[in-house]
């Protein structure tokens, strides 16, 4: 009796240490449709800084503030997260404890790269050890080295990244076009903004104080803005 292709497939997406015979592993597949399907995050860096901002689905009578997207790590790191808020809480949980062992140790902030690279390890050893599951959340990293600006991506494989400019999440593919054909480097911080916004106007619709969260890095400063920035921010998007 010959087995057909799902059935086939079933062997071998079970357990996350089994690759298929086309050289596959499913479940991290899997994860990254978790990232797929979440709402968009963007990075942009400009001339002196970096931005993230992130649309979010909020149900009518929930608080707004408790559902977060972007989070502060240290004053020169901030985490955009797509996919799975638990993961992502989790993870973030993980940087900001490296951030400060590195503070206590070294006596200076710890570098853009080897944060990124520690969070990328560990999302890597959850596709290799068997009874657990990958990470189901992609990460955008925005922060700055030196004064100069950094934006890092990590998937559920645990590959690393970097950009000048990138969006992740449901709407994603609308999102890059238009940073691909607008974004130039050292871009002001007002321009960047512009794009930011019109980018994730492109890949979420429909943009709200309640929905949208903008966070900005400059001078090793994070700054997450309040609802009434926001608001005063996207009134010419909506």
């Amino acid at each position: 009796m010959e087995i057909s292709p799902p059935m086939k497939q079933m062997g071998y997406d079970r357990a996350i240490v089994v690759f298929s015979p086309e050289g596959r592993m499913y479940q991290v597949e899997y994860a990254r449709k978790a990232v797929e399907k979440a709402t968009t995050v963007l990075g942009i860096t400009f001339a002196g800084g970096v931005l993230l901002t992130s649309g979010k689905t909020i149900q009518r009578l929930l608080v707004p503030e408790s559902v977060e997207k972007v989070a502060k790590i240290d004053e020169h790191v901030m985490v955009g997260s797509c996919g799975i808020l638990g993961d992502a809480r989790n993870l973030v949980d993980y940087a900001r404890v490296k951030a400060q062992i590195n503070k206590l140790t070294f006596n200076e902030p710890i570098e853009m790269f080897a944060l990124s690279k520690d969070l990328a390890d560990r999302i890597q050893r959850f596709t290799q050890m068997g009874g657990i599951r990958p990470y189901g959340v992609g990460l955008l990293l925005g922060g700055t080295d030196q004064s100069i600006p950094k934006l890092y991506e990590t998937d559920p494989s645990g590959t690393l990244r970097e950009w000048k400019a990138h969006a992740i999440g449901r709407g994603s593919k609308e999102a890059r076009k238009l940073l691909i054909e607008e974004y130039k480097d050292n871009l002001s911080k007002e321009k960047a903004l512009d794009l930011a916004m019109r980018s994730l106007k492109a890949a979420e619709k429909k943009l709200t104080s309640r929905t949208v969260e903008i966070a900005m890095i400059t001078d090793k400063k994070f700054k997450k803005y309040t609802r009434p920035e926001v608001k005063e921010v996207i009134k010419k998007y909506i």
